[in-house]
């Protein structure tokens, strides 16, 4: 599969008009129309549905999108690790994470680097440990900051010093607001905003007693500022981490669980890495801060 056959694929994705991708792409419709047909019959099966003003995607067609922009992303970070030079240190780390505090320990070392090497760009991808693990096995991040990781023995891992505290982000005139801490039992009929992420799931039924399943789980979420809101508005009680919703100027706050559940931090990367000069002093700079 031609990689410039898949830029111009993209490119209509973006344009939606086959004239519109060809004037963009300085080729002629029947040109363009031509390598699209040959990419159809290559893969065997049908990608967009021409209509009287605009193209639709098929499935087949927004499963491509996503696979054609990973490649893309992959050659061009690919391109950018060797344009970097023997004697100087420069080029892109990538790395994705989940809502963590742990990502300010991260920050630290990011900065260290960037005042030794100022040519050094970092990219970070905010997704769950799935979508992370995911961008990592295909080449796409260099680093995960995974929250728990139950699944790092798939990695190499460096584990962070600071663990995470599960708890409880509620109305500040709630019932509960008054107790220090939250034990499972006043949960049990509230009702619940819970993160989506299979391995909470799993952590939380043990603490809670319950299978979630079963519990007044009213709403998830992916990004806890969002669940914020919907504790402001009385929609629920969010079940989270710590230390990443400011709550000294709104009218909700934070609650500890008891017994106390924590969860550990872990930068995690591919076994048998070949890193870039960029990632390759990242990682230096983050076994000397955490090891």
């Amino acid at each position: 599969m031609d990689i410039k056959i898949l830029r111009y694929f993209l490119a209509l994705t973006r344009q939606e008009s086959i004239t519109a991708t060809a004037e963009y792409l300085h080729l002629t419709q029947p040109t363009l129309s031509r390598q699209l047909s040959e990419l159809e019959t290559e893969l065997g099966c049908t990608l967009f549905i021409r209509g009287s003003r605009k193209i639709t995607l098929t499935e087949d067609g927004i499963r491509l999108r996503k696979r054609a922009e990973e490649i893309l992303e992959l050659v061009n970070k690919t391109e950018r690790e060797f344009l970097t030079t023997a004697e100087t240190i420069s080029g892109d780390i990538y790395i994705g994470c989940g809502e963590t505090y742990a990502m300010s320990r991260l920050s630290q070392v990011i900065k260290i680097v960037q005042i030794k090497f100022p040519l050094i760009r970092v990219h970070i991808f905010s997704g769950d440990a799935d979508e992370v693990t995911e961008r990592i096995d295909d080449g796409l991040l260099d680093f995960g900051l995974l929250i728990g990781a139950d699944n790092r023995n798939k990695y190499e891992s460096l584990l962070l010093p600071d663990k995470d505290t599960w708890g409880v982000l509620m109305q500040k005139h709630s019932h509960l607001s008054s107790k220090k801490t939250i034990q499972a039992e006043d949960l049990w009929s509230l009702p619940l905003i819970t993160s989506k992420q299979r391995e909470v799931d799993s952590r939380l039924t043990r603490w809670l007693k319950r299978d979630i399943s079963k519990l007044n789980v009213v709403a998830t979420y992916n990004l806890l500022y969002n669940a914020s809101l919907m504790v402001e508005q009385g929609i629920g009680y969010a079940l989270c981490l710590d230390k990443l919703i400011n709550t000294s100027s709104s009218n909700i706050c934070f609650k500890p669980l008891a017994p106390i559940l924590t969860v550990d931090n872990t930068l995690v990367w591919k076994r048998y890495q070949v890193f870039s000069k960029a990632a390759e002093q990242f990682l230096i700079h983050c076994k000397a801060a955490f090891e």
